[in-house]
């Protein structure tokens, strides 16, 4: 499937789609806490997301029951949201894709439910430090391998691994599009980045080994080593001036910031990209 660059006006549709999608994620991070299940939290954002004249676009795609992904501690990634309650010191990964007019927004986030240990703080913060120096490295002219190849590089600086059976994608009018994203590589490798492209940046980070494994539902992924696992993800376009976080909202910059990428290991990288 050849990439797909998105004119001036459907730009500013994948805008739209992109900021209910960072509004889903600001309005159900209120309700992690200990006690409510991950059905509830899937049911919160399915009716937010219906109420702005939207759909979730997990639901049914390819069979998947529910409207967001709910990948809580040992959980990789596509966990199915039920009726497991988070208890005190989970870590969870919501992920939410929604479409709005046609247009898909694409963006997950962790979220700490009561006071999690050290090493989750640390796996969680490094893992949204890595996805923000690949979203550094995004500009014209610049390569796929460019953003993989920091990720990589940061992981393994900081004694954590990268998953590499999934990857970030295109997104546009359709939920999953060329080109594939992955977050390890080399530098100067890969697709060379033009303006107009639409993709996601969603590294996942192991704290143990990177192997995993699917149960036996067909969608749950579990680390193999039964590690905690922690994934961040946003949408991105190239802009003729560098990168656009489409999905980047007022409220994670209240909430959260932009992660502290300024030691001297960070800086080094960038000099070498």
């Amino acid at each position: 499937m050849p990439i797909s660059l998105k004119s001036p006006s459907e730009q500013d549709a994948m805008r739209r789609a992109c900021r209910l999608t960072a509004e889903t994620l600001n309005m159900v991070g209120q309700a992690v806490q200990p006690g409510v299940t991950t059905g509830e939290l899937n049911d919160l954002c399915h009716d937010y997301i219906a109420k702005q004249g939207a759909r979730p676009a997990p639901l049914h795609y390819r069979g998947f029951p529910k409207s967001i992904c709910t990948s809580v501690n040992q959980v990789v990634c596509h966990g199915i949201p039920g009726p497991k309650k988070l208890k005190s010191g989970d870590i969870v990964n919501i992920d939410v894709t929604v479409v709005l007019d046609g247009w898909h927004g694409d963006a997950s986030r962790m979220y700490f439910v009561g006071e999690p240990s050290i090493l989750a703080k640390r796996l969680v913060e490094t893992t949204r430090i890595a996805l923000f120096l690949g979203i550094q490295a995004v500009a014209p002219g610049r390569h796929l391998g460019d953003i993989g190849s920091v990720i990589e590089y940061y992981a393994n600086e900081n004694g954590v691994s990268v998953v590499r059976e999934y990857c970030g994608h295109g997104i546009g009018h359709t939920f999953h599009e060329d080109p594939q994203v992955l977050h390890y590589g080399s530098p100067d490798t890969g697709i060379e980045l033009v303006p107009g492209m639409v993709f996601t940046i969603e590294p996942m980070l192991n704290a143990g080994k990177r192997f995993v494994k699917t149960l036996p539902d067909g969608w749950t992924v579990v680390t193999r080593d039964h590690s905690l696992s922690a994934q961040w993800e946003h949408t991105i376009l190239v802009t003729e001036a560098g990168h656009e976080i489409l999905t980047w909202s007022d409220y994670e910059q209240a909430i959260l910031g932009l992660p502290d990428c300024s030691d001297h290991a960070i800086r080094l990288l960038h000099s070498n990209i």
